[in-house]
């Protein structure tokens, strides 16, 4: 149970939590698919891509790759996977032209300005993202909800990824905000919960995943359901 009474500050996670992140992957495919002729299945691609790139992205939280090697072994590898012939510099050209354009696509979750709007009248909003500091900021502006957020810190801003409590420590600071006061929400109970709840904060899962059930957290599967909540 949410202790609402308690809540003065808001952190959001953004990929996978208000921005739609595999629908905006896959328009940046589909994108690139048309930009360089590919004949494949772009729906045949992505049931190879989205799991490489969710291991790879956590092998980048774990600091076991750099950035760079995230970027190009999701895609390296997806192309491996099926067969399809390739070069080194088609997998870096593939990987240019989706950091060029994923940005630029805005679909979010239902209801998410909505949310953030009533949100907006009693709290004060931030975002706490894992994701790279210029893609995070323009997919915040290009998508409209720039406006909405106090504090939005990115891993790479900082240098440590989520879950470690560096980033939500620095965060709070930042935000001028206590632990007590504080809520997080975001997809991943790895990321976005289990520190947060460690360091005093409240937190809840929103599980866009389809995660199994837990009961660390409360979790919610519409981000409607926080106005219901708070």
């Amino acid at each position: 149970m949410i202790k609402k009474n308690k809540v003065e500050h808001i952190f959001f996670d953004l990929d996978h939590t208000l921005w739609d992140f595999e629908r905006n992957s896959a328009a940046t495919f589909q994108y690139i698919f048309k930009e360089l002729d590919f004949k494949f299945s772009l729906k045949k691609f992505l049931e190879f891509y989205n799991p490489i790139n969710h291991f790879y992205w956590k092998q980048y939280r774990e600091n076991k790759i750099s950035e760079v090697e995230l970027r190009f072994l999701r895609l390296e590898k997806t192309f491996g996977k099926m067969n399809i012939p390739h070069t080194s510099e088609l997998i870096q050209k593939v990987s240019d032209l989706y950091i060029q354009k994923l940005s630029t696509h805005t679909f979010l979750f239902d209801n998410t300005i909505e949310v953030l709007k009533y949100l907006d009248e009693t709290y004060f909003l931030h975002i706490i993202t894992n994701g790279f500091e210029n893609v995070q900021q323009r997919k915040l502006e290009n998508s409209g909800i720039d406006h909405f957020f106090k504090v939005v810190l990115t891993a790479e801003k900082i240098g440590v990824k989520k879950p470690n409590p560096i980033i939500f420590n620095e965060a709070l600071r930042l935000a001028d905000a206590l632990p007590e006061n504080s809520l997080m929400i975001g997809d991943s109970l790895e990321s976005d919960v289990q520190t947060p709840l460690e360091l005093g904060m409240q937190a809840i899962h929103f599980n866009s995943h389809h995660e199994k059930v837990h009961t660390e957290c409360l979790i919610i599967n519409r981000l409607y359901d926080l106005t219901k909540i708070l």
